[in-house]
Order: structure tokens, then sequence, then C-alpha cells
């Protein structure tokens, strides 16, 4: 692997987009450190240290923007109104006849459906700074804070707008960055950025388990961390990877005097089909109820058993909600995303069929059987997956955002992988070996 990112250096067109993907990487972190216009950094330092740990609601949010949302600096909502907006548009489609047919025009559509996401993804910045700026003006933010409300010394108007210009500018610039990436680097854009936000927490939480540690010093906790961590990403690898690939054989066809066809193929079905979205779908469902209780201040009996059962992510009920929550998503995801009678028909519109299965009807039916089949162990793994950071809170005393948690393994995983199949496909094309061999 080491040659192979040594050729890759050697490669000019590959050297090139290596650094430049490097100096948008940096770009990108140096804007997580710089704090919004009306902001007291001293007070938001404070609080941040005195709530390590305890971020709750907005701990999703604060990893996705890589610890930049609880320091509200000018990237503090990082790339979640894109990845919001994304989500949105893609089941908007299935729902839309117009999103639809956009879809199936090929390039030309996709690149409308992209600015309808850009557009989306402004007005989701807007309607997300303003509450982050009204929650940090109350103290919601840090509610355990003794210095919450002095975080925003200003409160007018014209501050209060300023923020948000600010915060909605800092996503689009994001958002700028990168498609830059896409366009002049390596690998997807948007997921590389996400990667850098989530893997730059790693070393912080890593050294709180060791601090919090108590055999040799915490050497013996942070060991078994790491060791669980590489366990974890090689079973994240090896079901990532896994396929069910349903042969798919197409006739021949005599087009004047050519024959066309008669060539064998695969449909790869994926064991993880949803990928991470029912794991954030289902954690961003779970914190409507605690978000209702906060701002509500209600003391009723209901506001009590929310805070005492959906709160704390180490609660059974808090458990068993979330696993059921995340297998629902997979299902209800697979079910969107992919439309076993439109491949059906796409097949049997070129000649296509599976082999000992009737053409039309009889083929989609295979393919919904065979893709629920392979929906339960994935929906199961995603849960169980998921449920690490709950089990990690019991045996050794890590906050919330515990570095090998279920949505944090899942992207680094997923985005290396894609990432590394770039560059290796990209090494391939000039003779040389790739990472994989």
């Amino acid at each position: 692997m080491l040659t192979a990112f040594a050729r890759a250096f050697k490669t000019p067109d590959l050297r090139k987009k290596l650094l430049f993907t490097l100096a948008i990487i940096v770009l990108f972190r140096l804007g997580a450190h710089i704090p919004l216009p009306g902001v007291s950094f001293p007070d938001v330092n404070a609080c941040v240290k005195q709530a390590e740990g305890t971020q709750g609601l907005f701990g999703l949010v604060n990893m996705f923007s890589g610890g930049a949302l609880l320091q509200l600096t000018i990237f503090a909502l990082g790339i979640m109104p894109y990845i919001t907006a994304s989500i949105i548009l893609q089941l908007l489609t299935v729902v839309i006849p117009r999103l639809e047919a956009l879809k199936k025009e090929g390039q030309s559509g996709q690149a409308k459906i992209t600015q309808y996401t850009r557009y989306l993804t402004v007005a989701l910045a807007v309607l997300q700074g303003t509450g982050l700026v009204a929650t940090a003006q109350g103290g919601s933010l840090f509610p355990r804070c003794d210095r919450a409300a002095q975080i925003i010394p200003d409160r007018s108007i014209f501050m209060t707008i300023t923020m948000v210009i600010t915060m909605t500018a800092g996503t689009c610039l994001i958002m700028w960055l990168g498609e830059l990436v896409t366009d002049r680097g390596i690998g997807n854009g948007m997921s590389i950025l996400m990667f850098i936000s989530i893997a730059a927490g790693f070393p912080s939480a890593l050294w709180s388990i060791k601090q919090q540690g108590k055999i040799a010093d915490g050497w013996v906790e942070f060991g078994v961390v790491i060791l669980v961590g590489l366990a974890m990403v090689g079973l994240v690898v090896f079901v990532e990877q896994a396929q069910r690939r349903i042969p798919v054989q197409y006739a021949k066809r005599m087009i004047g005097r050519r024959s066309y066809g008669g060539t064998s193929t695969y449909i790869p079905l994926k064991v993880n089909q949803a990928g991470v979205i029912p794991v954030i779908f289902a954690s961003s469902l779970l914190y409507i109820p605690a978000l209702l209780v906060q701002f509500s201040g209600s003391k009723a009996g209901w506001a009590t058993w929310i805070n005492t059962h959906l709160v704390k992510g180490d609660h059974p009920y808090y458990m068993v909600t979330y696993f059921l929550l995340i297998v629902f998503f997979a299902f209800f995801y697979v079910a969107i995303s992919f439309n076993p009678e439109e491949v059906a028909d796409n097949m049997k519109k070129y000649g296509g069929f599976i082999p000992g299965i009737r053409a039309g009807r009889p083929t989609a039916e295979y393919l919904s059987y065979v893709l629920n089949r392979i929906t339960w162990p994935g929906s199961l793994y995603l849960g169980l997956i998921a449920l690490v950071p709950t089990t990690a809170l019991a045996g050794f005393g890590a906050n919330q955002n515990f570095p090998f948690g279920g949505t944090s393994i899942l992207i680094i995983v997923g985005v290396g992988l894609e990432t590394v199949k770039q560059i290796e496909s990209q090494l391939q094309q000039r003779n040389y070996e790739g990472f994989l061999r």
C-alpha cells in the first residue's frame, strides 16, 4: 500500500489532485475554528469544556460539523444542511413525478436536481442557523453551564441577522468547496468533507478515554478501545463489500447484419443497500421528543417520562427504540431507492432475463424476494453497529460521541473505501498496481 501511495504522488496529474484535495481540507478545518461575530469566545470555550460528553441533542450535528457547532464558528452548521437537503430530494423523487422524470433524463436532469438541492440547502441553513442562534441566546445550547447566557452578549436584531447570514454563507462555502473537490480533486467532495469532520474528533475522543481510564493509567482501556475499533472496521468493510450477485443473461439480437447482446452480467445487490441513512434517520427522529421537552420547559408527566427513558443513550427503552427505528428505516429506504418493477422492465426492454425466471412480473417478484431477504441481515447489522456507543458508555465511561460509534465508523469506512477505489482505478489506468491487490 505504501508503494501505491508513492506511485500516486509520482504521477503528476494524480499528485496535483491529491494536493488540491489536501489544500481544501486545510481550508475547511481552518474555517471550523473561526468564531462567529458577536460570540464571546472565552465563554464558549469554558462551556464546551464543561459540557464534554453531554452534548445530547446537538451531538450528531456537532459530529458532522467537526466540533464547530458547539464552538459557534462560521462553519457551525457544517455539511448537515446539504445532507438533509440531499435526503429530502431523494425521498421527494419517489413522490413527485416531475423530479422522477428529471432523474430519468440523465446528466442534464441530475444537474437540475443538484441545483434544487443547493437552493434547499440554503433554505435549511437559514432555518437551522436561526434555531441555533436562538438556542444559544436562550442559554439552552449548554444547559448545565453557568456562563451559557453570556455566550452572545449582543442580542440585537442586527447581530442576530449577521450571525445567521454568516453561518449560511459558511454552509454555501462548504458546499462550493465540496464541489471543487469533486471536479478537480479525488473522490466525492461532500463525502470527503464529511469524512474529515468526523475524523477530526477521533484524537480528542480517544485521549479522553485514556484520561478517564483507571487501569495502568488508562492505557489498558485505550488499547481495548483501539482493538475494538479495528475489529469494527474489519466487520464494516466485510459487510459493506458483501453483495448478492443476481446473474442476468442478454439474448442475441440481429440488427441489420450485426448481432448484439448474448452477454452475461449480474445485478449487484448490497447487503447494506441503505448505507448510513437509516442510522441518521433514527437518530434525528429520537432527538425530536427531547427537543420538544427542552424548548417547552414542561414538567408534566410526559416530559418526565421522555427525560427518563428517551434522552439517555444507555437506557433500555432508548436502545430498543433506536434499534427498531433503524431496522424500519433500512427497509423503508431500500423500498424507495430500489424499484424491482423498473429494473425488470428495463431488463425486458433490452432482452435481458434471469436464468430460470420469466421476464416481466416474475422477475420483479424474484428481485423483491431477494431484496427482502438480504435487507434483514443488513438492517440488523446496522442496528448492532449503532448500539456500540451505548455499550461503550457502560463499559468505558465514554461520551456520546464515542470515536468508533455506529454513524461515524460507517461513514469513515464507506468514504475511505470509495476514495481508495477511485485512486486505484486511476493508478491502474497508468499500468500501476493499485491498493487492493
